[in-house]
Order: C-alpha cells, then sequence, then structure tokens
C-alpha cells in the first residue's frame, strides 16, 4: 500500500536472532559501552565471549524490539526496557551474577578527562608537593579552584580537595589541570545498568558487593564460631575431632600430673623424673 513503511528482512531476522539468545540464557543484562574505544571494545567482547559471555552489539530499536518479543516468553525481561539509552549493548550469560557483574568491572580502567564530562563520584585532589615548577602555573591553579602555593620553592597544595563534586560537569579548565597532575577522574568499558536472572531483576548497586572482603567475613565467622563451639564442647561433625584431641591432651595432663603411668605418659613421667632428679643434684651440688 502506497505511504506503507515496509521493514526490511535483515532487520527482522537481526531481531530474531537477538530475541533467541535472550530466551536462550538464564542471563540476560544491558550495558553501556558509551566512550569505549572501538579497539578495546573489540578486544573485551573477544574475552568476553572466550568466556562463554557473548556481548551483542546492536541499535536501540533493534534492542526494544528484541526485548519486547523475548518479554512475552520471559516477562522478567519487561524492566530492561526502561534501561535502554544511550549507547546500549546486550549481554547474555550463564553463571553468578555476582561473578558476572564482577567481570564487567575488570574491564573499567582509569582515563583523563576531557572536559565537560560528569564526575562519576566526587574528585578529590590530596594536599602535597606537586611536579610543577614555580611561576605562572600557581595562578592558573588557583584560578581553577586548586589551593596553589609556592613553599620551599615548590609549588604545593595546602589542603585536601574535592574540585568536582559527583554529578557536576567537569570544566575544560578542571580537566586540563588533572591530566597535566595525572590524576585520570573517569573510568572507561563496559558499565552494567541492569540484569535479569531468571524472573529476579538485579540492579548495580545491588550486585556491586566486595567477594573478596564477604569471603574474608565468613572465614572470620567460621574461625569464632568454631572457638565458641570448642569452648562448650558442642558437638558436630567438624567439632568432634577437635574436641576427642582436647580431651586426649587434657586426660594425658592429669595422669601425668596424677603420676598415673601408661603407655602415652610414661615418657613424660620418665622426662620430668630425669629434669626433677638434676635439678636435686644441682641443689646438693654432687
Amino acid at each position: 500500500m502506497p505511504g506503507r513503511t515496509s521493514v526490511r528482512p535483515a532487520k527482522i531476522q537481526r531481531v530474531e536472532a537477538v530475541r533467541a539468545e535472550l530466551v536462550a540464557r538464564p542471563i540476560t543484562a544491558l550495558v553501556g559501552v558509551r566512550g569505549v574505544p572501538a579497539s578495546a571494545l573489540q578486544s573485551m567482547r573477544r574475552e568476553l565471549r572466550d568466556r562463554g559471555h557473548p556481548i551483542h552489539m546492536a541499535p536501540n530499536t533493534i534492542v526494544r524490539h528484541a526485548l519486547e518479543r523475548a518479554a512475552t516468553e520471559r516477562p522478567s525481561l519487561r524492566p530492561l526496557l526502561e534501561h535502554v539509552t544511550d549507547q546500549t549493548a546486550i549481554f547474555t550469560a550463564e553463571g553468578n551474577p555476582f561473578s558476572l557483574f564482577q567481570e564487567l568491572v575488570r574491564t573499567r580502567s582509569p582515563t583523563p578527562a576531557r572536559g565537560g564530562e560528569i564526575a562519576p563520584r566526587d574528585i578529590l585532589v590530596p594536599a602535597g608537593t606537586t611536579s610543577f615548577k614555580p611561576g605562572p602555573i600557581v595562578g592558573e591553579l588557583q584560578h581553577a579552584g586548586f589551593p596553589a602555593a609556592i613553599e620551599k620553592g615548590k609549588v604545593v597544595l595546602k589542603k585536601d580537595t574535592v574540585i568536582v563534586r559527583a554529578g557536576q560537569p567537569i570544566s575544560r579548565e578542571v580537566a586540563g589541570m588533572l591530566t597535566r597532575m595525572d590524576i585520570r577522574p573517569l573510568e572507561v568499558g563496559l558499565t552494567l545498568r541492569a540484569l535479569v536472572e531468571g524472573a529476579t531483576f538485579y540492579s548495580p548497586d545491588v550486585l556491586s558487593v566486595d567477594l573478596d572482603a564477604r569471603r574474608d567475613e565468613l572465614l572470620r565467622a567460621h574461625r569464632q564460631a568454631l572457638a565458641v563451639a570448642l569452648e562448650i564442647a558442642y558437638a558436630t561433625p567438624v567439632t568432634a575431632p577437635l574436641l576427642v584431641a582436647k580431651a586426649h591432651r587434657a586426660a594425658i595432663a592429669l595422669a601425668v600430673a596424677a603420676g598415673y603411668p601408661t603407655k602415652q605418659t610414661l615418657p613424660h613421667l620418665l622426662a620430668r623424673a630425669v629434669r626433677e632428679a638434676k635439678a636435686v643434684e644441682g641443689l646438693t651440688g654432687k
């Protein structure tokens, strides 16, 4: 019909390919790729694909259509539609969502600011001596908001300063100074926006867990629980061997103190007798 827009077969095929991937794997995530250089992005995609976690790059319209179609089979995917903004890629996988989040975190690396970016967090410039030589640089630093001064012939920053607050734009002037001071306030890499595992939706703040710290906490809790159980003689499959060994040591010590001879106590009793004999010999001078 005249005036009717037709959809190209290639686009339909691409939407169907992404849809099939979304329903085939238990974990689906949306990641932001804004600012990632093409060469770095290809390397990240290759590494993740080798681990069995392919990333699909597609225009947002295709991503939305694929999610809408996949959501008819997996309704839990529907909340992801709200996060299809800016430059988006789809990440599908199997495994643990928290571990996968850490994989994405490891793709990120510090990068300098150019000016105009929004600070993802407070940018703190520490106090101390800089590498600048005294001169006009002091005025330039002060004009940009850095507490610069000259002390003993060196340019110093007199105090720790939050030069840009989180959520505020980084000016070109401040960005230039940060670069000259080798401070890289931004990160480049894959940024998780949202993730669905089965029927569960995860936001990045939920998945941002320090796994090493949690592991240390569990180990510490295990050691403390074990110590309490041994102290109160609470028998479990874990504590029973330790309690038996503790009781055996206590029995040996009691038998030795009482001078009761057994196969286990005789070596201790003889050693004690030798020490006592030597002590007596020392007192008598013989």
